[in-house]
C-alpha cells in the first residue's frame, strides 16, 4: 500500500512539473517582452538567462542563438571595465556564428555577429582591429543581400560607421560613411542610431545646420516599443554632440 501510495505522489509531481514546465518558445517570449522595456542591466541579465533556458531545451536554436547574441551587444555596451566588455563581445560574436551555421540564409546572426566585431575593434583598438573589418563587411553586404531592411538598414548603418571610424589609409571613407547612412535613414527613418552617426559624419563635412536638424529630430523623438532604453540613451548622446564648438559658430 505504502508502495502505491508513494508510486502515486511521484506520478503526480513528475505531472505538476511537466505541466509547469515552459517551452523555449514561451522562454523566448518572456525574454522579449522583457528585451522590449529593458533600461537596466538588471533586466538585461533576466533576458539573457530567459534566452539561455530556452537553448537548453529548444529543438532548433536559431532564435536562441541569435538573441544571446543580441542581448550580448547590450551588456557589453554597458559594461566599465576593458577586459569584460572584450570578453562579452566576443561571446555575442560567437553565438551569432553559431545562428549563421544553423540558418545561412537569414539576416539575425550576420547582423549580431558584425556589430559584436564592430564594439570588440572598438574596445581593443582600431588599428588594432583592423583583420575584424574584412569580415564586418562581409556580413554587412550578404544582409543587403538578402534583406537590405533589416533592424530599419542596420546593415548600411554598421557600414556608414565603419567608414567614418576608419582612418584613410585603411580604407576609412566620409563620403562612404554619409552614402551608406543616408542610405540606413531612407530604410529606418525613425532609427535615432542611424541619425545620431549621420550627425557625427555631417559635422566632418561643416555641414551644421543639417546635423543639427539631425539630432533635434532625435531629441523630439518619442520613446520607440521596441528598444525603450535606445532613444533616452541616444537623446543623451545628442545632447553631448551639440556641445561640439561647430554649433556654437
Amino acid at each position: 500500500m505504502k508502495a502505491k501510495t508513494a508510486l502515486f505522489v511521484l506520478l503526480m509531481v513528475s505531472f505538476v512539473c511537466a505541466l509547469s514546465a515552459q517551452s523555449a518558445e514561451e522562454l523566448i517570449a518572456e525574454g522579449d517582452a522583457l528585451f522590449e522595456q529593458m533600461q537596466d542591466m538588471e533586466t538585461a541579465q533576466n533576458v539573457l538567462a530567459k534566452y539561455q533556458e530556452a537553448m537548453k531545451i529548444a529543438e532548433n536554436k536559431y532564435d536562441a542563438y541569435w538573441k544571446i547574441a543580441r542581448i550580448q551587444y547590450y551588456i557589453g555596451e554597458h559594461k566599465k571595465d576593458k577586459k569584460e566588455k572584450r570578453t562579452i563581445f566576443s561571446q555575442g560574436v560567437y553565438w551569432a556564428t553559431k545562428a549563421i551555421e544553423l540558418e545561412p540564409e537569414k539576416p539575425d546572426g550576420y547582423y549580431w555577429q558584425g556589430v559584436n566585431n564592430g564594439k570588440f575593434g572598438e574596445v581593443k583598438g582600431v588599428l588594432k582591429s583592423l583583420s575584424l573589418v574584412g569580415p564586418i563587411k562581409d556580413a554587412m553586404n550578404k544582409i543587403i543581400e538578402l534583406d537590405r531592411t533589416y533592424e530599419d538598414g542596420g546593415a548600411d548603418r554598421v557600414l556608414g560607421r565603419v567608414y567614418f571610424k576608419l582612418p584613410g589609409i585603411a580604407g576609412g571613407s566620409k563620403d562612404k560613411s554619409r552614402e551608406h547612412l543616408e542610405k540606413s535613414k531612407e530604410l529606418g527613418p525613425n532609427d535615432p542610431v542611424t541619425r545620431l552617426y549621420l550627425a557625427e559624419t555631417l559635422l566632418k563635412f561643416d555641414e551644421v545646420d543639417q546635423a543639427r536638424e539631425e539630432l533635434e529630430f532625435i531629441l523630439n523623438m518619442e520613446e520607440d516599443d521596441r528598444w525603450v532604453a535606445a532613444v533616452g540613451e541616444c537623446k543623451a548622446d545628442a545632447r553631448e554632440l551639440l556641445k561640439d564648438k561647430k554649433f556654437r559658430k
